[in-house]
């Protein structure tokens, strides 16, 4: 191409930027600028086709260019290291995407932690044309050239700050719009104006709300039906624009241009290295790149640009399962628009007879046809192509004619669609939506309605104040243009974790692959092989999302097995959270390990945290080695804490797996043992400081007592010394009322105050107006103390009954609500002792309730002697001793006592009362002798 190719167009655009801007000057700059641009792309011997993704123009405008150039190289704006995974396209339903993940960073900030990068990929864009291209034509090498995914994270800016929080306010994504999790995207061409300014100065004059529905009416439309080099300029002269009239943001220019050189370096390494013409070679890229005015641009560039190493971070490489509601989340844009340009790559397919570029044996497309292969020629030597800019610059707008056979049918669909969904429908709305399309089309300047157009029109026509259905009528319409296509990986293409799992659940005889939730029932006493279906399912239930795998019935604890299970499985739905396991292991048990130990080891572990992953390693994993390396590891950490935060739930942990060791196990094992012992003191020392703690709640020195009082007997009988339990009692002195009351159950328990005496301070708060107020606070110290001391169980009752009777209501009820949240708080432990102990002691009928006396206002029964069942006073004492003396005697000689049998007393014979009431005796006394 000589040099005054453009020089018409040039000539022109001067005069304008004379006209407009007064003279010469900045306006000018950029709008030659833009013409050098493309003189410069298309000069280059190299061919550079730029695209857009996810584009049917660009995908047309591929399919054409490589039937008529038939290129011996492909080089691919894509990631570099992900061109192994591109041959496993064939066992995958589109949209897929190309995924690079990473779970252990090394180079990185720990908080980026995982990484993951995307490159979405559906038919109707140009980059699938060109793999499918590449990889179905012998003798064709494609070679991705764009930075690696370990350098997409390397040059992103602010290295050192997390991720920003996702807005609390928004309202949920939609499932399917987060298939891509928080992965990074990359795509082939992202044009968009920079310039805040240009892109709202399109959309108002364009009369459209979205950039994705401005590029679909003026950039999609025109360019459908262009021959290749106007196709070819216009995107250049487009890329030119918006990267001349970009902001100056100094961190994404410098990527862009270092993108760039990186490209552009790896092709000329290339070609050296190869020996390929590059007049053989195609370079697909986006626009905004191809129109690049770094030093390095061409085949003759500059060789100045360093590529530098990668981190030392192990990256995975994968497929997962995509969709249009997700790529249009991810890259930002408009609802509806990636089903709406799948909508239209099928219609430019059925006008234009352009046979595309598939993978052959792909799920979900058709094989090309004997014809399509014969059809392609060898190249031949083109001549320069003309400037084609000018004309397209200067014709008015092509106006595409209404087809109303279209748009009619369109209208009659929904209006069908909208009466499935619930709502009140007819024929009238039919046509009120044809003629609302027509209209809106005509007051923004179309004279064809597009699907953005019938979309407006029928949400203003059928649109009710509410939705009857679950879908509204935005939602109708996607699904009747196309609708939202999920990508599947095929069983060939899953890593082999994932087709482990689908090896293991075969038993069950579901289509694991499907999407939706399909039930699974195990009946493992009739089949015990399916008991390995349920071990890997509570591990998948363990590993992966909610919804997942989701238990209908059927439960897993210690020591305990469900013989029948009903399951709710999703695993095609959740196939990316499936196929992301596979990055971790080649095994859901190592993957299960792998997250248990991450989880004991990390920095922010506490000894309640280990053993939950001591329980899980034993629920799930059936695993004595790890559990005791885990149990061990609790042990330390145990050793390095300072507070009692975790105290309830190390509580709870140890006696459950305590529960379980002396039932399935011969002996204990030694850590536990340690743990024990070590507990023991651990919480003794920290006693004292609790109980003073402002910051230590009830509940955590009731479970600091509970470990104490519950694990009191194995810890003396490996050691331990009892006295440090009551010297720590004895040093404790509790500002607050609720752990006073915490620390007399602790010295009830220890034998140091007696129930009397603990009644005797009841009542005496009870009785102490200064004291009533606080007497609630007391209760609730109580109620906590039934954790360690069960046994005060009958005396909370009674407290809380002389509470109920002697408080005044303005006391009373402000504390009902401490009391209930209290209960609440503790009611898988608490709430059971209270009410048995309360049906015990309470009258079971309601006409008894007027007689009842509370047991502990009744009078004390004797100990001297009970009535037998002939009515005669009974002996005290052991009867079955004197009657079975023998057993006595061989526990005497066991215990080393020595002496024999004592002959009893004979029992004291006369008026038991005047023994136990002397003082009514000398009464009467003194009022007999009086004169």
């Amino acid at each position: 191409m000589n040099e005054g190719t453009f020089t018409a167009l040039r000539t022109q655009l001067q005069e304008a930027a004379a006209a407009f801007a007064d003279g010469p000057g900045a306006l000018e700059g950029i709008l030659l600028g833009i013409v050098d641009d493309v003189d410069r792309a298309v000069r280059e011997p190299l061919e550079i086709f730029p695209v857009c993704h996810h584009s049917p123009a660009s995908a047309l405008a591929m399919a054409r260019r490589l039937r008529e150039k038939r290129p011996k190289v492909v080089y691919l704006e894509l990631c570099e290291d992900m061109a192994p995974l591109l041959t496993e396209l064939r066992n995958c339903r589109l949209p897929v995407a190309v995924q690079a993940f990473a779970t252990e960073v090394d180079g990185f900030p720990a908080e980026w932690a995982p990484l993951s990068v995307v490159a979405p990929l559906t038919e109707a864009s140009a980059e699938y044309q060109a793999i499918a291209y590449a990889l179905d034509t012998p003798g064709v090498e494609l070679v991705l050239v764009d930075r690696s995914s370990d350098h997409v994270f390397q040059w992103q800016e602010n290295k050192d700050e997390p991720a920003e929080p996702a807005d609390p306010d928004a309202p949920p994504a939609e499932e399917e719009a987060t298939l891509h999790g928080d992965s990074v995207g990359v795509e082939i061409g992202d044009l968009r104006p920079r310039f805040a300014e240009l892109e709202e100065h399109l959309l108002r004059h364009g009369r459209v709300r979205h950039w994705s529905e401005w590029w679909h009416q003026y950039v999609e439309l025109p360019l459908g039906d262009s021959d290749h080099d106007t196709y070819r300029q216009v995107m250049l002269l487009i890329g030119s624009l918006f990267r001349r009239l970009a902001p100056g943001e100094a961190h994404r220019v410098r990527v862009d241009e270092d993108r760039e050189r990186y490209m552009w370096t790896r092709m000329r390494q290339h070609l050296t290295a190869t020996g390929t013409d590059p007049a053989d070679a195609l370079y697909v890229c986006g626009a905004f790149h191809a129109a690049s005015r770094v030093a390095e641009f061409g085949v003759h560039g500059a060789d100045t640009f360093e590529i530098g190493p990668p981190s030392a971070t192990k990256w995975q490489h994968g497929l997962i399962p995509s969709s249009h509601a997700a790529i249009e989340a991810q890259f930002g844009l408009a609802a509806d628009s990636v089903s709406i340009a799948a909508a239209q790559w099928a219609k430019n397919l059925k006008r234009t007879r352009v046979r595309p570029y598939r993978l052959a044996g792909q799920a979900g497309t058709k094989t090309p046809g004997k014809s399509a292969k014969a059809a392609a020629q060898a190249p031949t030597a083109e001549p320069a192509a003309p400037d084609r800019l000018t004309g397209f610059l200067q014709r008015p707008p092509v106006l595409d004619r209404l087809d109303e056979a279209e748009l009619l049918g369109w209208s009659v669909e929904i209006v069908r669609a909208a009466r499935r969904n619930g709502y009140l429908a007819s024929t009238a709305d039919a046509i009120a939506v044809f003629e609302t399309s027509i209209l809106l089309a005509g007051m923004r300047d179309r004279a064809r309605p597009t699907p953005y157009d019938f979309q407006d029109a029928a949400v203003t026509c059928i649109e009710k104040d509410t939705v009857p259905g679950r879908r509204d009528v935005r939602r109708l319409v996607e699904s009747m243009l196309g609708g939202d296509r999920i990508g599947q990986v095929g069983y060939d293409a899953l890593p082999p974790l994932a087709r482990d799992v689908h090896d293991r659940l075969a038993p069950l005889n579901l289509k694991l692959q499907q999407r939706g939730v399909q039930r699974a029932l195990l009946d493992m006493a009739s089949r015990p092989e399916l008991r390995q279906c349920s071990d890997v399912l509570w591990m998948l239930r363990y590993l992966m999302p909610h919804g997942a795998a989701r238990t209908v019935t059927g439960e897993r604890r210690l020591g305990e097995r469900s013989l029948q299970e009903s399951w709710d499985l999703a695993l095609g739905t959740h196939q990316r959270a499936l196929i992301e396991l596979g990055y971790e292991g080649v095994s859901i048990e190592q993957v299960l390990e792998q997250r248990l130990r991450r989880t004991a080891y990390g920095p922010q572990a506490t000894t309640a945290t280990v053993l939950k992953a001591v329980e899980d390693a034993t629920l799930y994993l059936g695993s004595r080695r790890l559990a005791d390396e885990l149990g061990r590891h609790a042990l330390q950490i145990l050793a390095t804490e300072r507070s009692v935060d975790g105290a309830p739930e190390v509580l709870r942990r140890v006696r459950g797996l305590l529960a379980y060791y002396r039932t399935s196990e011969p002996s204990l094992p030694a850590w536990i043992e340690s743990f024990v012992k070590a507990g023991y003191a651990h919480y003794c020392t920290l006693l004292p400081t609790a109980f003073a703690d402002d910051d230590a709640s009830v509940r955590q020195v009731a479970a600091m007592l509970g470990f104490l009082f519950s694990m009191e007997g194995l810890a003396l009988s490996l050691g331990c010394d009892r006295n440090q339990l009551e010297l720590a009692v004895a040093q404790s002195r509790p500002g607050e009322a609720a752990k006073t009351a915490l620390l007399w159950a602790a010295e009830n328990q220890l034998g140091h105050l007696s129930r009397a005496d603990l009644r005797a301070r009841c009542d005496e708060l009870l009785g102490n107006p200064l004291t009533l107020p606080a007497y609630p606070r007391y209760l609730s110290g109580f109620l906590h103390a039934l954790e360690p001391v069960p046994g005060l169980a009958d005396f909370a009752v009674e407290a809380v009954s002389n509470a109920f009777a002697r408080l005044p209501d303005p006391v009373l009820l402000p504390w009902l609500p401490t009391l209930i949240t209290t209960v609440r708080g503790g009611g898988a432990d608490l709430a059971p002792l209270l009410i048995r102990e309360a049906g015990r002691i309470f009258p079971g009928r309601l006409a008894a309730l007027d007689t009842w006396v509370p047991p502990w206002q009744a009078e004390p029964a004797t100990a001297t002697a009970r009535p037998s069942r002939d009515g005669t006073a009974a002996p005290v004492g052991v009867p079955l001793l004197s009657a079975y003396p023998a057993t006595c005697d061989a526990v005497a000689d066991l215990l080393g006592c020595e002496g024999g049998w004592q002959t009893p007393a004979p029992s004291r014979t006369g008026a038991a009362l005047l023994a136990r009431h002397p003082q009514t005796a000398r009464a009467l006394e003194e009022l007999l002798a009086a004169p």
